[in-house]
């Protein structure tokens, strides 16, 4: 399987910085839940929640809609709930990538039902030609094009989640 550099881990690393920043400011002085979606979202959220300077807490939400494949089954199959209670919480949902909309739309429609007091989308990757629902991203790291990606969190076939770069699959459509 042959891996072409997307975006290199400074590059990574600086962006990531800049959007605990920005989460920082905008929720100065309120505590804020940091919900990643295991598991291709764990290594963003990691360095994404030292960035911010803030009260946290995270808690973890398990999803599959790819399983060992390349495209999406269309299906969401909740693996791993919450272990604490959201409601009346700001709540920062953290996804590695969103392509077509369907995993986060759903979780946002699962998790408002929670009653947070806020709930936001955070994203490092985002591919636009791919939406079939269109989501709002309120912290995003990279806009990309369609190509499968595999890297800092993300993977094919369980595969490549500790480079700490992205790389596209020069074989694989996404």
């Amino acid at each position: 399987m042959k891996l072409t550099p997307l975006i290199d881990a400074s590059a990574i690393a600086e962006r990531v910085a800049e959007l605990g920043r920005t989460i920082t400011h905008d929720y100065l002085g309120q505590e804020l839940v940091i919900v990643p979606v295991l598991k291709g979202s764990y290594v963003f959220a990691a360095d994404l929640a030292r960035h911010i300077d803030l009260d946290i807490s995270i808690d973890f939400l398990g999803v599959r809609s790819y399983g060992d494949e390349r495209e999406s089954t269309g299906v969401v199959r909740i693996t791993h709930d919450l272990s604490h209670p959201i409601e009346g919480k700001h709540v920062i949902l953290v996804e590695d990538i969103i392509d077509t909309g369907l995993t986060v739309a759903y979780l946002r429609q699962n998790l408002v039902t929670r009653n947070p007091a806020s709930l936001k989308i955070a994203s490092l990757l985002h591919k636009p030609s791919r939406t079939r629902v269109p989501v709002d991203i309120d912290y995003l790291g990279f806009t990309v094009e369609d190509v499968f990606i595999v890297g800092y969190g993300l993977d094919c076939g369980q595969r490549f989640r500790n480079l700490p770069y992205l790389a596209a699959v020069a074989d694989a459509k996404a």
